[in-house]
């Protein structure tokens, strides 16, 4: 009986991969998490986060919380999990969302979808946070989108690699966590990212400016094996669902915040924060239809399950 209940506290002892550092608001939030559910657990579980690739390399999360080789895991939603999971694309198709409201609302479009895929291929979501919305970065002025033409952009995701090409710069694939040393190495001369990880990266030393087009918001997603969850009480589900919607609550205030103090920041330390020029703007957002289109025509009637109610609350800006 001893071993037994020995054996059912250990299951219980679990450990979350994250590929951000520490000092990342993300990380910090998912931090929260874990001493949340481990309080009001009563000690019957307990988190432990590991940050910044130390447990598993970040393209490779999901795949580990499917095997359960671990046990939670944090990815970016539009290019860590299963391409099975089509709904994810839609945190990916640029030019979607243009303010805080409208984001949360494409959240909960998606989420139903995406619960229902995830579940087809053995995981669990439990909360997604995004990060603040993305902004263009360059080593040099930018007023027309024919100055993107021959640069180096630096990409993450499918999205981020076709803006590259057909705006006729170079893409350049580089982890998050690689971009302060990929700038060191002169790897590439602009890219889209969210002002956060331009302060977590330290990219003033090559990149100058800083254009706020408000593309997107990629979210990260934490999940869970789904065998695992159904493999939980009720009640412990029910304690998982309540601390990890807090999470979620929490680290959209604290991405809201960010987007605010980050963008100050890069300010501070030297950069030109510029509205796009009207030009470079409209070009953008033609793109944006663009990868609504295509995405639609890829994702068939899931996109349909997440843009048809998300346009039919939506007034547009």
């Amino acid at each position: 009986m001893g071993l037994v209940l020995g054996r059912a506290r250990a299951a219980r002892t679990w450990r979350m991969a994250s590929g951000y550092s520490s000092d990342a608001f993300q990380t910090r939030n998912l931090k929260a998490f874990a001493e949340d559910l481990g309080r009001e657990s009563a000690g019957a579980f307990q988190l432990t986060v590991f940050e910044n690739n130390t447990l598993v390399r970040m393209p490779d999360i999901a795949q580990a919380v499917r095997d359960q080789r671990v046990d939670l895991g944090e990815v970016m939603m539009s290019s860590g999990l299963p391409k099975e999971v089509t709904a994810a694309g839609a945190d990916a198709v640029p030019f979607l969302t243009r303010t805080p409201a409208d984001e949360k609302r494409l959240w909960d479009c998606q989420r139903p979808v995406l619960e229902r895929q995830l579940a087809a291929v053995g995981l669990k979501a439990l909360l997604a946070v995004p990060w603040p919305p993305q902004c263009l970065y360059s080593a040099v002025p930018l007023a027309r989108p024919q100055d993107l033409a021959g640069l180096r952009m630096r990409t993450y995701n499918p999205t981020t690699e076709a803006i590259a090409r057909l705006l006729g710069a170079t893409p350049v694939d580089v982890l998050t966590v690689d971009v302060k040393q990929a700038l060191a190495q002169g790897r590439f001369d602009t890219m889209i990212t969210s002002a956060v990880t331009g302060v977590d990266q330290e990219v003033w030393g090559r990149m100058k400016y800083l254009y706020l087009i408000n593309a997107w918001s990629p979210k990260n997603l934490v999940l869970m094996n789904a065998a695992t969850w159904a493999g939980l009480g009720a009640a412990h589900q029910a304690l998982l669902t309540r601390v990890a919607a807090r999470a979620e609550a929490r680290g959209w205030a604290a991405s809201a915040e960010a987007a605010r103090s980050s963008v100050d920041q890069l300010r501070a330390r030297g950069m030109v924060i510029e509205i796009p020029s009207s030009v470079l703007a409209t070009s953008l957002r033609r793109l944006g239809e663009r990868f609504s289109r295509d995405w639609v025509r890829t994702a068939g009637t899931d996109a349909n399950q997440i843009f048809v109610p998300y346009y039919a609350d939506h007034t547009p800006v």
